[in-house]
């Protein structure tokens, strides 16, 4: 495509004027003198097309191919006015030589004729022979000129015969010059160069091409996070994104010489309905990068949380029962990544039969195997293919036994079978919903023994899954709009139904070494895996997920085939899905009605396991890294302390018996310990010996022993068992100790997870705290040890103001601004026999738990244990408190008082001006 054509192109640039207006610069002044004026007159053109496109983009938000054309137009037009201003006025050669000629070629994004509004201008000046000087002087004056209006130049100056030998050797820059058009100069020399490309650079090595280029994307998508449905995604290069589209454009491009996207269709590689999903899924994602680089006033491809609602707004998406504007815009964008995923599919089969047919073997290794039959489908080359066109028609049911029979065989659905899968999922009615045969066939598929997440992901692309279990379909490239769900709900939920399955097969004994015990011990494995797949169903529609998810199950389990029990057990885990991780990261452990209260609920063994394996494939399946070994430790605690409970019945220890069971196993570990547990074992109360971990108990009483003539110990050590850092300070007890040893912390850049506050019988505080980085991470070199001492110590002493340094640490994670968290309290006093329960959750962010800590101290409140659990954004701190008495709190107007402090600690705008 050598001209670019738009709608009203002089109202973007009226290039005969802009040249009529150079020339009376230079008719007044001479081009030497008037070069600032000529830049003047370029840069108001060059800014009054861009709000004429900008214009144009808020006119008709979604126009995108309309947009990144009329921004490749507009340089085009600037580039030849300087050109010809440069040639004519600047360096005017009136015999040119035979090598004293250039040729201006667009190449790469800008070469298709598409720029988004900040993209970089890619440029080959090509010329007969080795540059000319005079050559080498207008393209130094071009670029001068080009980078004075601001604009950002990938250029290269070349002959003909090194872009040749430049092109064979280097695959980014073959690439760039396939996408060459000619947009200035000496246009006989363009034509040398593009002939040139085409018979020796390109002739004989397209298989060559198409594999190199095939590796190149596998390699991007891993760099971007392999898959389509992250939920931070990045427009150009993502999986899914503009970049995968144009590979399919280059790929048929080199092969067939096609010089528009709509000739895939002509020779073979697309059809015409694909062809118009390619347009669609283009025009959207142009129109998604226009707005992101008109927004953020630079090339950014990135569409992060606090951009994705603007784009939103400015693409007229609007909130919609159980759906915000922003999700439907996010839902609609994953829908087109996914469509992108189909298209390549069936386009590299297309590829792959075309090269098959030239040759006796194909792009994949044996691909000319012998052809052999399977209940009526054609199997060859490890693909099963459908016998012929009206074959989902003739039965519907077949569109959920192909998938099932290429898992259960290993094969691959042939693309063009796909293709067809896809043309006819809108087969699936009711009546092949209620179909018995095909549920039991979609059960086999959920519960397969091989790989169900390869299998459901492809039955999802496919457009069936959706179809099949319609409630499915509503959540399909759902995105949740938090900093905790890296993947849409659909991408979620198959993750995680992976994760049970390769934890099955025992592949992942060393990260989930609980779950590999106890997931051979569950009496239905159906139902383990109905949970997995409905434990999000609800989601969007707003209420309680959970709630509307259970009812679901109630709904779609029998249809299954799952019995009554099974049915039941499932709506229950649905129901209770989030309970052990709230109950494990947010209450203490070592309290007995915490662990009451969970049995009550529980209430069977076999519910536990089914419970613990959906949570834990739950958490990990959110993404990398909200799954560690902290996580991990809590969860088993919970467990062992229920199953043991369940076994055992209700025939509890009395608290003197666990007191003593404690200080044996204790005093077991060493003789030196064993001493200190007879020397010192009764300055701790039962609540310390009940609480502490063996391990921290043996640690804490050394140090207690090694510290008793000191007004304060701080120690520090990495702490393995909880993937996090050990920090225990020891000193005399006073109120506001917990918030000052907070702050101290997170001065020295530590986020506390867990905090356990004691108090000796002799009035000494022994305080641990689980601290790691803000990215999860223990502190582990002897550096950062000896910094969480020093800033703690100087906490301590008042050395430094803790909140106003705290509110001017940059946070960690400024993309939360994006979203809108409102605080919330909640005062339980039926959590704990003993101690009044507080729950806050509020906005994460650095000051946080130091200002809560500050206001439990003001209010003349005892913090007993701290335990900090985030969820992206969102932070839940629980703190178990007495009164200063250590009684409960049961004032209704005390309870008002505390919640009204707390909501203003956890507020924005408190902690700036709490700080000033």
């Amino acid at each position: 495509m050598s001209v670019i054509r738009i709608p009203s192109p002089r109202s973007v640039i009226d290039r005969r004027a802009l040249v009529e207006a150079i020339e009376a610069v230079v008719a007044e002044t001479g081009a030497a003198k008037g070069r600032k004026q000529v830049v003047e007159r370029l840069r108001e053109a060059l800014e009054n097309g861009r709000a004429e496109i900008a214009r144009r983009l808020v006119e008709r938000p979604s126009a995108g191919h309309e947009v990144a054309e009329a921004q490749a137009y507009l340089v085009d037009q600037l580039l030849r006015v300087i050109h010809d201003h440069v040639a004519t006025h600047v360096y005017p050669a009136m015999n040119r030589s035979k090598g004293e000629r250039l040729s201006i070629i667009a190449v790469g994004g800008y070469g298709r004729g598409e720029m988004a509004p900040h993209s970089d201008v890619d440029l080959a000046f090509v010329t007969p022979i080795k540059q000319t000087a005079w050559c080498e002087q207008v393209i130094e004056a071009m670029l001068y000129f080009l980078w004075d209006l601001g604009l950002k130049i990938g250029h290269s100056s070349r002959s003909v015969d090194d872009m040749v030998r430049m092109s064979r050797s280097d695959l980014t820059i073959r690439t760039a010059m396939l996408e060459g058009r000619y947009v200035w100069g000496d246009q006989d020399l363009y034509e040398e160069s593009r002939a040139r490309f085409w018979k020796d650079v390109v002739a004989g090595t397209e298989r060559q091409f198409v594999v190199e280029k095939l590796a190149e994307r596998e390699e991007r998508h891993k760099r971007m996070g392999d898959s389509r449905y992250v939920v931070e995604p990045n427009v150009k290069e993502g999986k899914g994104g503009l970049r995968d589209l144009h590979t399919l454009y280059w790929i048929g491009k080199y092969i067939h010489k096609v010089r528009d996207p709509s000739e895939l269709v002509d020779v073979g590689l697309l059809t015409h309905k694909e062809y118009r999903a390619f347009r669609r899924a283009e025009n959207f994602f142009w129109a998604v990068r226009c707005h992101l680089h008109t927004i953020t006033r630079r090339a950014e491809d990135r569409l992060t949380f606090d951009i994705q609602r603007e784009v939103a707004a400015r693409m007229n998406y609007s909130d919609r029962p159980g759906k915000s504007a922003v999700e439907r815009f996010m839902q609609m964008f994953f829908l087109q990544a996914k469509m992108v995923g189909t298209l390549t599919g069936v386009f590299l089969a297309q590829l792959d039969d075309q090269f098959a047919k030239r040759q006796p073997r194909g792009l994949l290794a044996g691909f000319r195997a012998r052809p052999r039959t399977l209940k009526g489908y054609k199997v060859f080359g490890g693909r099963i293919m459908a016998p012929g066109e009206t074959w989902f028609e003739a039965d519907p049911v077949r569109l959920i036994e192909i998938f099932v029979i290429a898992d259960r065989e290993g094969l691959e659905i042939h693309p063009e079978t796909m293709r067809l899968v896809s043309r006819d999922a809108a087969l699936i009615r009711e009546e092949v919903r209620r179909d018995p045969r095909a549920n039991e066939l979609f059960m086999e598929l959920l519960t397969s023994r091989n790989n169900p997440e390869v299998a459901l992901r492809s039955f999802n692309e496919a457009g069936v899954f959706g179809r099949f279990v319609t409630e499915f379909g509503r959540v399909n490239a759902q995105m949740q709009f938090d900093m905790y769900h890296h993947y849409t709900v659909d991408e979620h939920t198959i993750r995680a139904i992976g994760l049970i399955s390769r934890i099955e097969k025992g592949e992942l004994k060393q990260d989930h070494p609980l779950s590999h015990e106890i997931i051979h011990k569950v009496r239905s494995r159906r139902a383990l895996y109905a949970a997995v797949l409905l434990h999000d169903i609800a989601k969007g529609r707003g209420g309680d997920h959970s709630e509307i998810g259970a009812e679901i199950a109630l709904k779609l389990c029998p249809r299954f085939g799952l019995d009554e029990e099974e049915t039941e057990l499932v709506s229950w885990l649905v129901l209770h899905h989030l309970i052990l991780s709230a109950t494990a990261f947010k209450r203490d452990l070592s309290d007995a009605k915490t662990i009451t209260d969970f049995v009550a609920l529980v209430q069977s063994v076999d519910r536990l396991r089914q419970l613990t394996l959906l949570t834990i494939v739950d958490i990990r399946a959110v993404g990398p890294g909200t799954w560690n070994s902290w996580k991990r430790q809590l969860i088993s605690e919970l467990y062992a302390a229920t199953e043991e409970r369940l076994r055992l019945g209700h025939v509890e220890f009395g608290r003197e018996k666990r007191v003593a069971a404690k200080k044996a196993i204790v005093a077991d570990g060493a003789s030196e310990t064993a001493a200190l547990v007879e020397e010192l074992g009764t300055q701790f109360a039962d609540a310390y010996w009940i609480a502490e971990p063996e391990d921290v108990i043996a640690k804490n009483l050394a140090q207690f022993h090694a510290s008793q003539e000191e007004p304060l110990s701080i120690a520090t050590e990495y702490y393995p068992a909880r993937g996090a850092t050990l920090v225990t300070v020891i000193a005399s007890d006073h109120p506001g100790l917990f918030y000052r040893i907070a702050g101290g912390i997170h001065l020295a850049g530590g986020n506390i997870i867990d905090a356990r506050i004691h108090t000796t019988r002799t009035g000494r505080a022994v305080d641990n705290f689980l601290v790691q980085d803000p990215l999860g991470r223990p502190f582990m070199e002897e550096t950062q040890l000896a910094r969480l001492r020093s800033s703690i110590e100087n906490a301590l002493a008042n050395r430094i103001k803790i909140l106003p340094q705290l509110v001017a640490r940059p946070d960690a994670r400024p993309r939360a601004d994006a979203f809108d968290v409102r605080p919330r309290v909640l005062v339980d006093n039926k959590a704990s026999n003993r101690l009044t329960v507080v729950e806050v959750n509020a906005r994460d962010r650095p000051a946080l738990l130091n200002r809560l800590a500050h206001a439990l101290f003001e209010s003349k409140l005892m913090v007993h244990s701290a335990h900090i659990a985030t969820y992206g954004e969102r932070a839940a701190d629980t703190f178990y408190v007495t009164d200063l008495l250590g009684a409960k709190l049961t004032s209704s107007s005390r309870i008002k008082a505390l919640e009204r402090r707390l909501l203003e600690a956890a507020s924005e705008g408190s902690l700036t001006e709490v700080a000033a």
